[in-house]
C-alpha cells in the first residue's frame, strides 16, 4: 500500500508539473512566435543566438544546486529532521544569489568578447541583457527545489505560469514599442529579451511568496504544539500531586510498611526514569550526528550539484553548440553577418515546438530525482525497477509521438505559426531531436536519483562533440537542415548511453516488443492517421476555394491533423498495453474519466 500511495502521489506530481510545464511553454510559444512575426527572421536569429548562451550560464547556476537541494530535503524530511532541511535552503539561497550577481558581472562585462566568438556583433546588446536574469533566476530555482524536496510541486507549478505569463507580456510590449520606434534589429531584439528579466523577477517574486506563507504555517503549528504541550504537562502535574497526597495519607496509616513499599517503587522509578534518560540520550546523540555545519552542507551540495549540473547541460550545450558553429559554418557559404542571422533564424523555428516536449521533460525530472532517492531508501531494488520502466516508457512513447506528428505536419504548422514553408525541411529534421532528448532528460534524472551523477554529464560531453563534428560535415553541404540532423543524431546517442547505464544500475530487462515493436505500430497508425487526416482537410478546403498556403487554412489542416493523430496515438496505445488502466486512473481528474471511456470502448485492457 505504501508504494501504491507513493507512485500515485509521484503520477499527481508528475501531472501538476506536466500541466504547468506545458501551459508556460504554450506561453512561451507566443513570445517567440509573435518574435519573429513582428521582428522577422534577422531578430529571431539574434535572439534564438543569445539565448543558448543565456540558458547554459542558467543552468550553470541554477541546475545543479536545486536539484540536490530537493534531494537532500527529501532525505532529511524523510528522517524527521525539518530543522536540516530549512538549514539547507538557507544555505543554498546564499550560494545561488552569489553565483548569480558574480556571472551577471562577468556576462555584461564580457559581451563583446563572446560576440567576436560567435563572429556576430549584433549579439553584444542582447548578451547584455540577458545578463540582468541571472540576478533573481538562480535564487527562485534554489526555493523551487526546496518545496520539490517536500513534494510540494504547486509553487513551482504556478511560479513558472507566472515567469512565463509576465516574460511574455513585457517581451510584446516592449518589441511593439521599439518597432514603432523604427529601432534597429539588435535593438528590438535586446528588448526583447528584457522579457526575461522581467519573467524571472515574477518567478522569484512569487516563490518568495510561497516561503512566506509556508514559514508563518510552521510558526503556527509550533504554536499550538507548544500549547497542547504545556496542557498536557500541566495534566501530568496534577496527576503526580495527586499520587502524592494519597500516598502520604497510606503512610500516615501504615506507618513503615507502607514507607519501605514506597522506597521500593521510587527505586523502580529511578531505575526506568535513568534508562528512559538514557535512551534520550542517545536518539539526541544520533540526532547530531545526523547534523551537518555549514561548510559540511556547502561541500556536501557542491559534490553532488557540479556532476548533476553537468549532467543538466545536453539541451542548452547543444543548442550553444549551434551558436558558435552553425553562423560561422554558414558565413564560410558567403553569407553576410545580417544574412546568417536570417538563415539562423529560419533553422530555429521548429525549436519552440521541440521545446514544449524538452520542457515537459526537464519539469517531471526534478519530480523524479527525490522520488527515486526515496524509493531506493525505503522500496528496494523492485521499486526503483518499476519506477524507472514507467517513466522511460511513457517518455519514449511522447517523444516518438511528438516527433513523428511534427514530421509529417511540418508544412502546415510551419506556415500556421510563421507566414511561410521555409525552412520546413529543417523543421522536419529538427522534430526527430524530441524524441532523443526527452529520453535523455528523463533517463539522467533517473541516474542521478540513484546517485550516478557523473555519467549523465559524460553522455552528454560525447554527444555535443559528435553535434560538432556532425555540423561540420553536414552544414556546407546541407545547410541548415544538416544541422538539424547533426542535433537528432547526437540526442538520440545521449539518450542511448543514458538508458543502457540505467538498466544496468537497475537490472531491467525491458522486452525488444515493449521498446521497439509495439511503439513501432502505434507512431505509425498516429502517422497515417494525422497525414490522412491532413490531406482530406486540404482536399475539402481546395474545393471550395481556399488555398492550403493560406494562414487559416494552415492553422485548420494542423488542428485537424493534431486532433486525429493524438485520438490514434492514444487508442493505440492503450491496445497495445503500452499505456495501462492503472496508470491513467492515478492521474488527477482526467485520468480516471479517461479510463472508463476506453474500458467502454473495449479498448484499454
Amino acid at each position: 500500500m505504501k508504494q501504491s500511495s507513493s507512485g500515485t502521489r509521484l503520477l499527481q506530481g508528475a501531472f501538476i508539473l506536466g500541466l504547468a510545464a506545458i501551459i508556460s511553454k504554450i506561453i512561451g510559444a507566443f513570445q517567440k512566435i509573435p518574435l519573429q512575426n513582428l521582428g522577422g527572421d534577422g531578430v529571431f536569429g539574434i535572439y534564438n543566438t543569445v539565448y543558448p548562451l543565456y540558458m547554459l550560464i542558467i543552468t550553470l547556476a541554477a541546475a545543479g544546486l536545486p536539484l540536490a537541494v530537493s534531494k537532500f530535503v527529501a532525505e532529511q524530511q524523510a528522517l524527521g529532521q525539518g530543522e536540516e532541511s530549512r538549514r539547507i535552503i538557507r544555505i543554498s539561497s546564499m550560494l545561488l544569489a552569489g553565483f548569480g550577481f558574480l556571472t551577471a558581472i562577468v556576462m555584461y562585462a564580457s559581451a563583446p568578447w563572446i560576440a567576436a566568438l560567435i563572429g556576430n556583433q549584433h549579439v553584444i546588446p542582447s548578451i547584455r541583457a540577458a545578463s540582468l536574469a541571472l540576478l533573481c533566476v538562480p535564487l527562485m530555482t534554489g526555493l523551487r527545489g526546496y518545496f520539490q524536496g517536500m513534494q510540494q510541486m504547486m509553487p513551482t507549478a504556478i511560479s513558472q505560469v507566472a515567469e512565463q505569463t509576465v516574460r511574455v507580456t513585457v517581451m510584446i510590449v516592449v518589441l511593439l514599442w521599439l518597432i514603432r520606434q523604427e529601432a534597429s534589429i539588435e535593438t528590438v531584439a535586446a528588448g526583447a529579451m528584457l522579457g526575461s528579466v522581467a519573467g524571472g523577477c515574477a518567478g522569484l517574486a512569487v516563490m518568495l511568496t510561497f516561503v512566506y506563507w509556508h514559514r508563518r504555517k510552521e510558526r503556527t503549528e509550533h504554536a499550538e504544539r507548544m500549547v497542547v504541550g504545556e496542557a498536557l504537562y500541566a495534566s501530568s502535574e496534577r496527576v503526580e500531586d495527586t499520587e502524592k497526597t494519597g500516598q502520604f495519607g497510606r503512610a500516615l496509616q501504615d506507618g513503615p510498611r507502607y514507607a519501605g513499599g514506597r522506597n521500593k517503587k521510587d527505586e523502580n522509578a529511578g531505575e526506568t526514569g535513568a534508562l528512559r534518560n538514557a535512551a534520550v540520550a542517545e536518539a539526541g546523540g544520533q540526532a547530531l550526528e545526523l547534523k551537518r555545519t555549514t561548510a559540511e552542507w556547502i561541500r556536501t551540495l557542491l559534490i553532488y550539484a557540479i556532476p548533476v549540473c553537468l549532467g543538466s547541460l545536453a539541451v542548452p550545450l547543444m543548442n550553444l553548440v549551434d551558436t558558435f558553429t552553425v553562423p560561422r559554418l554558414l558565413q564560410g557559404e558567403g553569407l553576410d553577418e545580417v544574412q546568417t542571422m536570417v538563415s539562423f533564424g529560419i533553422y530555429n523555428r521548429g525549436l519552440p515546438l521541440v521545446q514544449l516536449v524538452t520542457m515537459l521533460a526537464t519539469s517531471l525530472s526534478v519530480l523524479f530525482i527525490p522520488a527515486m532517492a526515496e524509493a531506493r531508501l525505503k522500496g528496494g531494488p523492485e521499486a526503483v525497477r518499476q519506477q524507472a520502466g514507467t517513466a522511460l516508457r511513457w517518455f519514449w512513447l511522447i517523444g516518438l509521438a511528438a516527433s513523428a506528428g511534427l514530421a509529417v505536419l511540418a508544412d502546415p504548422i510551419n506556415r500556421m505559426l510563421y507566414g511561410d514553408a521555409a525552412g520546413t525541411e529543417a523543421l522536419r529534421y529538427m522534430a526527430l531531436t524530441a524524441a532523443g532528448s526527452t529520453v535523455s532528460i528523463i533517463a539522467a534524472a533517473l541516474l542521478q536519483g540513484l546517485g550516478a551523477v557523473r555519467a549523465p554529464a559524460f553522455s552528454m560531453l560525447t554527444a555535443a562533440g559528435v553535434k560538432v563534428l556532425l555540423n561540420v560535415m553536414l552544414v556546407p553541404a546541407l545547410g541548415i537542415s544538416g544541422a538539424a540532423i547533426a542535433g537528432a543524431a547526437a540526442y538520440m546517442l545521449a539518450a542511448g548511453l543514458n538508458v543502457a547505464l540505467l538498466a544496468r544500475l537497475t537490472a531491467m530487462r525491458p522486452a525488444p516488443g515493449a521498446v521497439l515493436a509495439k511503439p513501432a505500430l502505434v507512431i505509425a497508425a498516429m502517422s497515417l492517421a494525422a497525414l490522412g487526416m491532413a490531406w482530406a482537410a486540404e482536399a475539402v478546403l481546395g474545393g471550395v476555394g481556399i488555398a492550403a498556403t493560406h494562414r487559416l487554412a494552415a492553422m485548420g489542416v494542423s488542428l485537424l491533423g493534431i486532433a486525429a493523430g493524438t485520438a490514434v496515438f492514444v487508442l493505440a496505445a492503450a491496445r497495445t498495453g503500452l499505456l495501462t488502466a492503472a496508470e491513467l486512473a492515478a492521474l488527477p481528474k482526467l485520468g480516471p474519466r479517461l479510463a472508463g471511456l476506453l474500458r467502454r470502448l473495449r479498448v484499454l485492457r
